[in-house]
């Protein structure tokens, strides 16, 4: 089965963005390692979609290994949709009108 291209949704990159910089203001190790994981996230996503958890309407999401994030995306008929880079503890589902 070939991959569907993925593409993140602009509060995505936004919040990815954030993330990083605030684990840079801290550490640059830190930041490059929150980085590497989200792109192994995007890699893994795009290979097999429907290997997460479904959450709410049709939305699954990645956990980042070691960092309080995830990956919360849609596989819709063309193309996966990356819809944020969620804080675990921060307002849960927040993310699930972006479809």
């Amino acid at each position: 089965m070939p991959r569907l291209p993925f593409e993140y949704h602009v509060d995505a990159i936004a919040e990815a963005s954030a993330a990083y910089q605030w684990y840079a203001d801290r550490s640059s190790q830190a930041a490059e390692r929150f980085w590497a994981e989200l792109q192994r996230a995007r890699k893994l996503v795009t290979e097999r979609p429907q290997s997460w958890t479904p959450y709410l309407h049709g939305t699954r999401c990645f956990p980042l290994r070691k960092f309080p994030y995830g990956l919360g995306y849609v596989e819709l008929p063309d193309k996966i949709v990356g819809l944020a880079v969620c804080h675990f503890r921060r307002r849960p589902g927040y993310w699930r009108d972006r479809m």
